[in-house]
């Protein structure tokens, strides 16, 4: 059966890419054939192939499968705004089938699926689901990772109690120090540790040059302690 995860975040621009690409690293590192999903993205760039995510190429480089880049990342829209809005704009709709037919594509793939979310854990997809619906249809489990930063201990329980509330695994966290200045960073984590019912998977330390091989192998002995 293959392990499906999915990467969350207490907000966007908290390292999901960081740690989703790391995960992959991680997993294929210990022999497992690794695919990854990142089904809905904005502010994408236009290519002579198409819309195109950073976020979802450095997935796609990060897997050790054969994937077509319509099915790593199955919707794309290049205004960087609220998905929903942007497909509306496009005079379409989010439709769930075409990413259920892609997520099944990747599954049949691998061993793990990392799937990215984008900005946090709510994001709307159309008029009444949630990108948290999709995490469900999918029965994934939930790495959240907390950046590190003013305000992220309500973001980061905010987040816990509605992945929770909603019966999913919530298979661990990750504190990622995305700014470098934020005070009383120890006292912040020991509080996440003491109220966030899941493993702490890793500290990240403020490096913007760490590559994803390098986070990969700080996360590998907390993703196999028994290894």
């Amino acid at each position: 059966m293959t392990l499906g995860l999915f990467v969350t975040g207490t907000d966007t621009h908290v390292g999901k890419t960081h740690v989703a690409t790391a995960l992959c690293h991680a997993y294929a590192g210990r022999g497992l054939r690794v695919a990854a999903m990142k089904p809905i993205s904005t502010g994408c760039t236009l290519t002579p192939a198409g819309l195109r995510c950073n976020d979802a190429l450095a997935l796609r480089g990060a897997t050790n499968v054969q994937a077509a880049y319509a099915d790593v990342n199955p919707y794309s829209f290049e205004p960087a705004i609220a998905p929903h809005i942007a497909a509306a704009e496009c005079g379409g709709a989010i439709d769930f089938d075409v990413l259920d037919l892609a997520f099944e594509r990747q599954r049949s793939l691998g061993d793990v699926i990392v799937v990215e979310g984008l900005g946090g854990w709510l994001v709307p997809l159309d008029a009444h689901r949630t990108l948290a619906d999709l995490v469900v249809h999918w029965k994934l489990e939930v790495i959240l990772v907390v950046g590190l930063r003013l305000g992220c201990l309500n973001h980061a329980l905010l987040t816990t109690e509605a992945i929770l509330r909603r019966d999913l695994i919530l298979r661990g966290w990750i504190a990622n120090s995305i700014d470098p200045g934020f005070e009383r960073r120890e006292a912040n984590i020991l509080a996440l540790q003491n109220r966030i019912p899941a493993p702490c998977l890793g500290i990240l330390d403020h490096a913007p040059q760490a590559t994803a091989e390098s986070v990969g192998q700080t996360l590998s002995s907390s993703l196999f302690p028994a290894l």
